[in-house]
């Protein structure tokens, strides 16, 4: 690990490597998962899940199930509040509010393989398992619609009836006057991309493709209802987001918020694909149908065949640039698969496709598609490592061209302060050259390359990071340690983090804080863990808590003194009074109760001042041109940090990225057949990468600290994720004159591009 750019001023605690808060617990078995709650009188629920991909329900009849012992109850989507077609907000864009629960448990179609038609609750599991074969269910089957091509032919199958969304304004607008399966189009432009591509020296245009691709957390998706017979609700999951779980579920089933309380456990890996919600609304449908808790667990096929991967997408990209070196003008075409229902990641990956360079001339033009899959969820910078793949191979492939050094031409066009992107809005501070120029300095990109078909390939992505709201709460205790609550779930060490904000900012020793996570009746609204927002944006709330904890030390001293406040002082952790007494933290703590009560402090912030992330990789690889395999050998991710809180978590950000991209770039891709199920819903055959099959990854942290953050901070978590697919699929070229413009670049791939170029 290198770091550049250190701060002149050392800090006490933020920088160091202390061990986490919840490691002892998860390293003995204590932690408890989603799966581990127990309660009494406690349920097992199972989904019945469609055969088909795309087909009508014409008929339900649970009769039979029921009917079994250890049966106690049954749901469908009749038996949900009925929703209507009126608009409701998401981060993607308004849809039809029936289409907020029609996802989890269908109305009338089925539209992918592994949709809920209806779940069971009984005394056992395998009673449960038993009941769904006995729920007898009537489809009429229709053609699946599997693929972009598929789905916007003139004569192609419509997975929604253009009467539900016609009054939705920008949701599937007919094309050329007819409805269709685009769910929505977005444009962003700058400058005129015909003028630059006229004003180009050399312009080429190419096309691309990538498979879905699945976020790969360990424990899967789970569920604990019970819904008590006072009318409270109350949910245990594993969760990004407690609160996105809490207002999903309130505008599902009709309820208010403060009759929603959700409890999120330790969290087996998200990525992004924790944040909606699956089972939450099935198990409490059950719990109130029965009377009793339910807890519903899925199994590894059904996390693979009815939850959220990554779009497929289709990309074509065309770039313009003068015999100098310099870029004039680029454009991208995105066509990204949403899944059945709209929310593919179109304008993540439209703002982050051309950000990392300075060209007067942009075109970025996006499509989401519906298809029978299932809907598409977030994973890390969605959307962005599919169209920086795309992008930074055609940037390769200029450099090569002009016989340019490609990390020199990446330095000759990239963006800085200033510089306007796609969408016209200028970069606030931002590292692209710093860390451009850390990548081309690294002791990697320096060594020399030894060996038949081994090459070497380098990748620039952007992420523009989050902020949203979030709450802090924290309380002194006699001892002189304090409890810090924040609302924030805890997947990649973010109580470590927001612990060590919060001792810097008193000046304590972070070994004294004690940093735990709330549930929605226990803290103030915090927005999901996700977008690289949760060190930045709760940090804001544990740092202002912080002050505020310091604010009344302050007034409790000097009425503990007899002294104006004025004249006291709090610094590292001690309070000065003028005429020369003090008390230490602890000191002032064993005294609080006796001299007005508990001190608690508080916050609750929406930060602007996000900080966009910008890294370089640089990837070694050696390609087998007998079986295809490729074996990556060495890899360097170089990424701009701000300011590595905990550097431990940071590089282990980076080579987590890493190693998922690299999967998605040689591996990994949903595989389905023509009837729209998926031929690879297990991890035997669905090739995650394992230890052996990835060198130790190298980290470069270069610190250009955010303005907009007290301590420099950057978000970290999505950008690692966004170069690996181009880095990967550039070396394969560097190694054997292949370019890949299909991912995964299997050994079958890799073998057919090479039949091509002998052709």
């Amino acid at each position: 690990m290198t770091t550049t750019e250190k701060p002149a001023t050392p800090y006490q605690v933020i920088g160091t490597r202390p061990v986490r808060p919840d490691g002892v617990d998860k390293v003995t078995g204590r932690a408890e998962y989603g799966a581990d709650v127990k309660l009494s009188g406690m349920l097992y629920g199972r989904v019945k899940r469609s055969p088909y991909a795309h087909a009508v329900i014409k008929r339900i009849d649970a009769s039979r199930a029921l009917a079994l012992p250890g049966v106690l109850g049954v749901v469908t989507g009749a038996d949900f509040p009925e929703l209507s077609n009126n608009p409701v907000p998401t981060i993607r864009g308004p849809i039809p509010e029936r289409w907020t629960r029609e996802p989890l448990i269908a109305a009338g179609k089925a539209l992918y393989k592994g949709h809920p038609i209806a779940a069971v609750a009984a005394t056992d599991p395998h009673i449960a398992e038993d009941a769904l074969d006995l729920i007898d269910v009537e489809y009429e089957v229709l053609p699946p619609v599997m693929s972009v091509e598929q789905a916007i032919a003139p004569d192609t199958t419509l997975l929604h009836d253009p009467a539900v969304t016609a009054e939705i304004k920008g949701l599937f607008e007919p094309v050329n006057g007819r409805q269709s399966n685009i769910a929505r189009q977005l444009e962003i432009r700058m400058g005129d991309v015909e003028q630059g591509f006229a004003e180009s020296d050399i312009v080429i245009e190419r096309e691309f493709s990538t498979a879905s691709a699945h976020q790969g957390y360990i424990e899967p998706h789970n569920a604990t209802a019970l819904w008590n017979r006072d009318g409270l609700l109350t949910i245990w999951t594993s969760t990004q987001g407690a609160f996105g779980v809490r207002d999903a579920l309130a505008g599902i089933l009709k309820l208010p918020v403060s009759r929603v309380r959700v409890v999120p456990m330790e969290i087996g890996g998200g990525f992004g694909g924790k944040i909606p919600v699956y089972l939450e609304p099935l198990a409490a449908m059950l719990s109130r149908r029965t009377g009793r808790p339910v807890q519903i667990t899925m199994s590894r096929t059904e996390v693979f065949e009815a939850s959220g991967p990554t779009s497929a997408t289709q990309i074509r990209v065309k770039m313009g640039a003068k015999r100098d070196g310099t870029l004039v003008a680029g454009e991208v075409h995105l066509a990204y698969e949403a899944g059945a229902y709209p929310g593919a990641p179109v304008p993540g990956a439209a703002r982050s496709a051309l950000a990392p360079y300075n060209m007067p001339h942009h075109l970025v033009q996006g499509f989401e598609v519906v298809v029978n899959k299932p809907k598409v969820a977030a994973y890390r910078a969605p959307g962005a490592p599919q169209a920086e793949f795309a992008v930074e191979s055609v940037v390769d492939e200029l450099a090569e061209i002009l016989k340019m050094d490609p990390i020199e031409f990446r330095l000759q066009n990239a963006s800085r302060q200033g510089v306007r992107r796609s969408e016209g809005v200028p970069h606030g501070s931002v590292g692209t050259e710093q860390v451009l120029q850390a990548a081309r300095d690294s002791a990697h990109y320096r060594s020399e390359i030894h060996g038949d078909k081994i090459g070497r390939g380098v990748a620039t992505g952007y992420w523009g990071n989050g902020g949203n709201e979030s709450a802090a709460y924290a309380i002194v205790n006699a001892d002189g340690t304090v409890t810090l609550i924040t609302g924030s779930v805890d997947i990649g060490g973010q109580r470590a983090s927001l612990a060590m904000q919060f001792a810097e900012t008193l000046g304590i020793p972070y070994e004294t804080v004690k940093s735990t996570v709330g549930d929605t009746d226990t803290i103030g609204y915090t927005s999901n863990t996700g977008g690289s927002r949760t060190t930045f944006a709760t940090g804001w709330a544990v740092i202002e808590a912080a002050y505020d904890i310091r604010g009344q030390l302050i007034a409790r001293a000097a009425k503990i003194w007899d002294v104006e406040p004025e004249k006291v002082t709090y610094d590292a952790g001690v309070l000065r009074e003028e005429g020369g007494q003090t008390m230490t933290f602890k000191e002032i703590a064993r005294k609080l109760a006796g001299s007005g009560g508990a001190i608690q402090g508080r916050a609750a912030v929406k930060p602007s001042g996000v900080g966009a992330a910008v890294a370089t990789h640089i990837c070694d690889v050696h390609v087998d041109t007998d079986t295809g395999k490729v074996t990556v050998l060495r890899y360097t991710a170089v990424q701009d940090v701000g300011k590595a809180i905990h550097p431990s978590y940071v590089e282990g950000q980076l080579q987590g990225g890493a190693a998922q991209g690299i999967g998605m770039a040689l591996n990994e891709g949903y595989v389905y057949r023509a009837d729209g199920s998926m031929a690879n819903s297990s991890y035997l055959d669905y090739r995650m990468p394992v230890a052996n099959d990835l060198p130790p990854i190298e980290t470069v942290l270069v610190e250009v600290p955010n303005p907009g953050h007290p301590y420099g901070v950057r978000g970290v978590g999505e950008v690692p994720i966004v170069p690996p697919l181009a880095a990967v699929a550039n070396a394969i070229y560097d190694a054997i004159g292949v370019r890949v413009r299909h991912l995964p670049a299997s050994p079958a791939v890799i073998l057919d591009e090479l039949e091509r170029l002998k052709a």
